[in-house]
């Protein structure tokens, strides 16, 4: 904890060491007193139900996404007359947990447990990749049970299975003596890094590197250059690469002087990000942004409110933090009338809980260009009388402010949706609109007009008021005459009796039916939805900003029935798909059968882990994660013959080898069961049209989790990689059941590098799991193999 004494205060660090009671908030009726105490390690927090009471894990800092104030807490603020705001904070998490709500007994020790926990979370964030392979001080802490700072053979033995690792007595024994050089029985200090390093040594990457390197202790640059265009495939830009890959990843300074790299400078580059599978040409925003709107998948959301079920679930805030920061750029808003003339949103004729509908406006105001600054869609599904349409389109104008996109962006009749880059950070709104586009823009004009028409009347009366000053005799025949004109039904008198009475016939029309609300109509400009009949009906009365709505069940059947036509309406109009009703559990679709047909809102519930939303993650990755991702042109060309069902074959067709050569700390699903060994397959699954839908797995590896080795190729034939998507899962094998899952990766085709490459896996949440990888070989090659053509 050197770093951290030098940079935190030291008396905090020591006061959260020594530990703190805090009321811990789980509801407005759960608010317990908890003793909460930071671990000598730094890393991690336990409590207990008072000071010296038997404690339990919390969480680890590594958990930890941030701190936040206790103002910015839905659950805190609804307590400010109970608990003072000031001295709770929230404690946020990574992935779908529950958030974590504490109040101190002071703003003093608030201030603390902010700032201390902080700070954590920078320095573990801050953490480079070195540090983070270097574990020898944290797998040493783990292995010393009795923590005398030495570690004897029985005690290695026991490390050897928290490592999730079971290996051959003997061979264990003998790198333990290898290792204890002084002869003393145990290892300590640099002794066990010399037992970790042999016990981690990677021989298969051993093999590699002997494979280009003449003195199998280092690759000259000449045979890095070589290996970086056979094996990797880095064509021309292998030579500038070889050079800068050295300059980073070579450890010793006269390496790098001299232009070489050792085996330690070859695991570091293949461990890092340049040596991932991901291509980190993909993951900055590297797709033009310019195109229209419906040209894009869009990442986009389903009863955002929601952070649980459909029937019971809590609504939250909380979901549309998660959904934003996650990448959502469209979500769905769900508005009832509420108490007070206040409007709400809940998933209607549900269990489920209510927040004010002014709370999700400012919570999207806040959070909306946190982590893209591309246009974010507010999907409204508007159940309101007129009274409170009113007060959502008051909340909108107010909160919004500058953000709200209200009009076209030019004020003229657009010819097409506008682009991301045009409409960067706006926010949209998506619903049901009374009149055209056409007509809006026709009535701001003629209110223009009728302004400007108001303005010069009020002009030539002001003159004629001057006159009849500066004249007090009689005026003239010529001026009685002007007089005259000026009240009559063309003047400015009636023009004002009129323009005041417009509005009153308009309101007293609108409330005898229910309809829209003008004013929330208006907020509707390039997103009005519409009912969908059939794609004949939709190119004969339809618009290119609107917009149409299908369950997943209607979707699939047209995408069997008129799959072409699908797509070419996906061309020019956007489309919304959203989950079946009966997904009361609020599970997901896979939304890769929708993206086949050019679908761009294909609205997931983010909220529930698991393979389909792995799929979506997997294609939001690239981009920027800015939540826009550019469709193939044969799904953004109106005439395309492409059918998702029966594409054309062989359309680009590839062939995909894989060999899956070894995995590297592999997690047990279940920690608490510490004799508990995995037996670890990997399975590769492809998603893409029907025909390259497929799934292969290796064998299982008995008893060994820490460095097992497969060595096993699969292959794979693909007509579409464009759609491909590649998601490689690591199973914890077991005959009696399904096998357990262990951790997953998934990537879109278009963004896959070939060669040697390693997978960091993440968790059901999307979490790293780091150091847990499997490394791999990749080889595509074009057309299918065994075609005679």
């Amino acid at each position: 904890l050197g770093q951290l004494n030098q940079d935190l205060n030291y008396q905090d660090l020591l006061m959260m060491q020594k530990g703190m009671l805090m009321r811990k908030v789980r509801s407005k009726s759960w608010k317990k007193q908890r003793y909460f105490r930071l671990q000598d390690d730094g890393m991690t927090v336990w409590h207990s139900r008072q000071a010296g009471g038997t404690a339990k894990p919390t969480f680890s800092i590594s958990d930890v996404e941030r701190v936040r104030e206790g103002h910015e807490s839905e659950l805190l603020r609804s307590l400010a007359e109970e608990l003072p705001l000031e001295q709770g904070f929230t404690i946020v998490f990574h992935g779908r947990r529950s958030n974590l709500d504490l109040v101190a007994n002071s703003v003093e020790e608030a201030k603390i447990w902010m700032q201390g926990l902080q700070h954590l979370v920078d320095f573990v964030t801050g953490m480079d990749q070195q540090e983070r392979l270097d574990q020898y001080h944290d797998w040493f802490q783990r292995g010393d049970r009795n923590q005398d700072g030495r570690m004897s053979f029985h005690e290695v033995q026991r490390l050897l299975h928290l490592m999730n690792v079971e290996m051959d007595q003997e061979y264990a024994f003998q790198l333990f003596q290898t290792a204890d050089t002084s002869e003393s029985g145990t290892l300590e200090g640099e002794e066990f890094v010399q037992f970790y390093k042999a016990l981690t040594k990677r021989t298969e990457v051993h093999e590699v590197f002997e494979n280009f390197s003449a003195d199998g202790q280092k690759l000259t640059l000449l045979e890095f250059v070589d290996f970086l265009r056979e094996e990797q495939k880095e064509g021309e830009r292998a030579s500038d690469l070889a050079l800068e890959l050295i300059d980073r990843y070579e450890p010793s300074d006269s390496g790098k002087l001299r232009h070489v790299l050792s085996m330690d400078g070859f695991l570091s580059y293949l461990c890092s990000k340049d040596g991932d599978i991901f291509n980190p040409t993909c993951l900055p925003i590297y797709q033009d942004m310019t195109q229209p709107l419906n040209h894009y998948y869009i990442n986009s959301s389903h009863n955002t409110y929601l952070v649980g079920d459909q029937l019971c679930g809590q609504s939250s805030v909380e979901g549309y933090i998660r959904a934003l920061k996650r990448g959502c750029r469209c979500v769905e808003v769900d508005i009832w009338d509420g108490p007070s003339g206040e409007p709400i949103v809940y998933h209607g004729h549900t269990l489920t809980s209510r927040i004010p509908f002014k709370d999700v406006v400012a919570t999207v105001a806040q959070y909306a260009f946190q982590t893209s600054d591309y246009p974010v869609i507010l999907s409204l599904e508007n159940h309101c009388s007129w009274e409170q349409q009113q007060v959502m389109a008051n909340h909108l104008t107010e909160i919004l402010g500058e953000q709200l996109l209200s009009t076209t962006l030019d004020g003229l009749l657009p010819t097409q949706l506008p682009s991301p880059e045009e409409l960067r950070r706006k926010i949209l709104v998506k619903g049901k609109k009374l009149r055209t586009l056409e007509e809006d823009l026709e009535e701001e004009e003629e209110e223009e007009e009728l302004e400007s028409e108001l303005e010069g009347g009020q002009e030539a009366d002001s003159e004629l008021e001057a006159q009849l000053e500066s004249e007090p005799q009689e005026l003239s025949p010529r001026s009685k005459d002007k007089k005259k004109e000026k009240v009559g039904p063309e003047g400015s008198f009636w023009s004002c009796i009129w323009s005041f009475h417009l509005p009153l016939y308009f309101l007293l029309f609108q409330r005898s039916k229910p309809i829209l609300c003008p004013s929330l109509s208006a907020l509707v400009v390039y997103l009005k939805s519409v009912p969908f009949h059939s794609f004949t009906h939709s190119k004969e009365h339809y618009r290119f900003y609107e917009t149409s709505s299908f369950s997943e069940s209607k979707a699939r059947s047209l995408i069997k029935e008129a799959g072409n036509e699908f797509v070419q309406h996906n061309a020019w109009q956007l489309s919304r798909v959203y989950p079946s009703g009966l997904r009361t559990d609020s599970s997901n679709y896979n939304p890769q059968e929708l993206w086949n047909a050019g679908c761009q809102m294909v609205a997931m519930n983010v909220q529930t882990a698991g393979l389909e939303m792995d799929i979506y993650d997997g294609l939001f990755r690239q981009n920027g994660g800015c939540g826009y991702v550019l469709k193939p042109d044969f799904l953004r060309d109106a005439q395309s013959s492409f059918h998702p069902e029966r594409p054309i074959s062989p359309y680009k067709a590839q062939t995909l080898l894989i060999q899956v050569i070894s995995g590297q700390q592999l997690p047990k699903e279940d920690t608490s069961k510490e004799r508990s060994i995995v037996d670890p397959l990997v399975r590769v699954e492809i998603f893409g049209v029907r025909p390259d839908t497929a799934r292969q797995e290796t064998s299982y590896v008995e008893n060994n989790g820490f460095n097992p080795y497969w060595g096993q190729t699969l292959s794979f034939r693909v007509l579409v990689p464009e759609l491909a998507l590649l998601r490689f899962v690591v199973k914890d094998y077991n005959w009696k059941s399904r096998n357990d899952f262990i951790g997953q990766y998934t990537v879109p085709w278009t963004c896959m590098q070939q060669g040697y490459r390693h997978i960091h896996l993440l968790s059901k949440d999307g979490i790293s799991l780091h150091p847990a990888s499997i490394f791999v070989n990749i080889s595509i090659r074009e057309g299918l193999e065994g075609d005679e053509s």
